[in-house]
């Protein structure tokens, strides 16, 4: 499952995949029917990934993509407006192990919510891409010709080398000993 560049917006419902960034905030767009797309602010919008976000467990934390791939294996949701007994039966099938006391009805909606905003999508059945610096099976070809030493570049004549003690000029006095 391949969650990168889907993201979820405090104070908006809904998820939304990032686009793009420039000097406002980041570039999102809305994974709903209405592909909406909203700038959000850097400095007052909190925004969460999708590959981040972990719910509360009674011994270690659960991963919103191992609750999405349990989902995904049974297939049916049980409706938001469903009674909260219902939802949380239902947690406990796919989120074994979940802290009920923590995870609270309104968690579980909105997990169910995003699950349907992206069970339909390309990206919940793809794999997620190697995070650079994992195990990868790239190999390097070596060029069997490349033995060769580099060839020594040339400065232009007009070049200056820097000097070891480039610091700024200091200010000088404009006031008299004497204090005048």
């Amino acid at each position: 499952m391949n969650l990168r560049g889907l993201v979820a917006v405090s104070g908006r419902p809904g998820l939304f995949k990032l686009v793009g960034q420039n000097k406002a905030g980041y570039v999102l767009e809305g994974l709903d029917e209405q592909k909406l797309k909203i700038i959000a602010n850097l400095s007052t919008t909190k925004l969460a990934s999708l590959e981040d976000i972990t719910v509360y467990g009674e011994d270690d934390e659960l991963k919103l993509i191992d609750i999405f791939t349990k989902m995904g294996e049974k297939g049916t949701t049980p409706d938001v407006k469903a009674d909260t007994a219902s939802l949380r039966e239902y947690f406990r099938e796919v989120a074994p192990g979940h802290d009920e006391e923590k995870v609270y009805a309104s968690d579980m909606k909105k997990i169910i919510t995003w699950f349907s905003l992206i069970k339909d999508l390309p990206l919940f059945t793809e794999e997620a891409p190697a995070a650079p610096g994992e195990g990868s099976d790239a190999t390097v070809k070596v060029d069997e010709k490349s033995d060769k030493k580099p060839k020594a570049v040339a400065k232009p004549a007009n070049a200056k080398a820097p000097s070891k003690t480039s610091a700024p000029a200091k200010k000088a006095s404009m006031t008299s000993k004497k204090g005048v």
